[in-house]
């Protein structure tokens, strides 16, 4: 089992800047692949960033691409979100997901066998 933890959500105007971050535990960190997906109102939650085990690939659905940056740190067993340049439409609820295992970053949410509750992001025009 793994245990996600994600910090660091709140309000914003448009043109900011937030950090999320997401500890993990009850496995080792450095074997698992982490993403980061946001769920709008009304919306499906979708994928945002991903990064493999080794950190040494990432992933960026198109609207974050050159805004948001995903890294690790696995000796403090967290990963993080830098979102820069924030919009209105980023405004959602982020949630942190892990999958153990090698490979390509995953982008789909249903590969992630485990999941944080979620942080609030609300960017004001």
């Amino acid at each position: 089992q793994v245990q996600l933890v994600e910090s660091g959500g709140g309000l914003v105007q448009a043109g900011g800047s937030l950090r999320l971050s997401c500890a993990a535990s009850g496995r080792t960190f450095s074997s698992l692949a982490m993403g980061w997906f946001r769920q709008a109102p009304g919306k499906e939650r979708e994928f945002v960033a991903a990064i493999n085990w080794s950190g040494g690939r990432t992933n960026y659905a198109d609207p974050v691409k050159g805004r948001f940056a995903i890294s690790r740190d696995d000796a403090k067993n967290t990963v993080y979100l830098q979102m820069n340049s924030l919009k209105p439409e980023d405004t959602a609820v982020y949630y942190c997901a892990a999958i153990l295992g090698v490979g390509p970053p995953p982008t789909s949410r249903s590969v992630y066998d485990y999941w944080g509750q979620g942080t609030q992001v609300t960017v004001s025009s």
